[in-house]
């Protein structure tokens, strides 16, 4: 395993002294992670050095053809102290499926692992106490070839940055309203919708701005084909409760597989809940909602863990679900996963790493 050499910064900046206004991604820590990619050589010269500007040439790949792929994931302060991630080898996983996908040269995921451990290790005393709180960890690669033209990179970038946050929703825990997104299309099978790169976050920003203006905090994407089956929401996947059934839609190479997503699906089930990944559409959560059949709805995801739905609007028709509040499920849901990832309760399923 390569040696990762440590630069400590000479500047430390001043942490927050107030961790109820961490918002989410505007501070950053004192130092990242680099490593670069070189054909012939391979992924070389890892290193912790002090956060700050990273030059690039103008004709820098990754600013005109998009080769780009991150990752999203969290270290918590846990109940004795000590910093702790949540299914780190996952996030690796997810992001060599990612860069499979785009022509990115795959990293030994293990070794990731350990340079994002030792970076928290460095910046430990930047992982916030308060309840609710945690680092949040941004993997990424991208290409610096100076280079105009369309083809796979010959030289890039891993970088690893850190930002202690608060609640990613400005509702926190509670019920979040969702606009169902008609006329725009996020992803297809066969394309990119499976993994995290840049371009699937910028085809959704128009939609987005729509939904902000009609008050709504997220889009629900249906699928690119029929325009008719739920895939997820734009940095959520997508639960619904109907009677005693809790369907999410299956990955079928068009919606991202969240680590969230996994864990919620194998607690649930450890729990007895029948879970049902398959094709649903919208037409279907409307009939349960007219019917009296849709319980609750919840998002997934790293940023916010569980995010309940209050509020679905599909067209003109506007669903109120549980009465614009958390559901028991939800609820129970986040209990148990942030109390597993803050080390608060047993870690039946070995989900958590310490960092020592």
């Amino acid at each position: 395993m390569q040696e990762i050499k440590i630069e400590l910064t000479k500047n430390p900046k001043a942490k927050p002294q107030d961790e109820s206004k961490l918002g989410f991604g505007q501070i950053f820590t004192d130092h990242m992670f680099l490593m670069n990619y070189d054909e012939g050589e391979g992924w070389h010269n890892p290193r912790i050095v002090p956060f700050g500007p990273i030059e690039l040439s103008p004709a820098a790949m990754c600013l005109h053809y998009g080769q780009e792929v991150f990752e999203g994931m969290k270290a918590y302060r846990g109940a004795n102290g000590k910093p702790l991630l949540f299914r780190p080898e996952k996030n690796m996983a997810r992001l060599n499926l990612s860069n499979d996908r785009l022509c990115i040269p795959l990293i030994d995921e293990e070794f990731c692992v350990e340079a994002i451990k030792a970076l928290v290790k460095v910046d430990e005393e930047w992982i916030p106490k308060s309840e609710g709180t945690s680092l949040y960890i941004r993997p990424f690669i991208f290409a610096v070839d100076p280079h105009v033209g369309v083809h796979p990179a010959h030289h890039l970038v891993f970088c690893v940055i850190c930002s202690p946050v608060g609640a990613y929703y400005p509702e926190g825990l509670n019920p979040v309203k969702i606009y169902v997104e008609q006329k725009y299309v996020r992803a297809v099978r066969g394309g990119m919708g499976f993994t995290k790169t840049a371009g699937n976050y910028a085809a959704s920003l128009k939609a987005q701005d729509e939904a902000q203006k009609q008050n709504y905090t997220q889009v629900l994407w249906l699928d690119g084909v029929e325009r008719k089956y739920i895939e997820e929401v734009g940095t959520m996947n997508v639960f619904f409760v109907i009677g005693d059934e809790i369907v999410t839609p299956a990955l079928q190479g068009s919606i991202l597989g969240g680590i969230t997503r996994l864990s919620t699906i194998e607690l649930l089930r450890s729990w007895g809940y029948k879970v049902s990944e398959r094709q649903l559409s919208i037409e279907e959560v409307s009939k349960a909602y007219d019917e009296g059949k849709l319980v609750e709805s919840f998002g997934t995801g790293t940023a916010a863990v569980i995010s309940p739905i209050g509020e679905l609007k599909w067209g003109d028709k506007i669903m109120t679900i549980n009465n614009g509040e958390i559901g028991e499920i939800s609820q129970k849901l986040y209990d148990n996963l942030t109390g597993i990832q803050w080390g608060k309760i047993e870690d039946k399923f070995g989900w958590v790493v310490e960092v020592e």
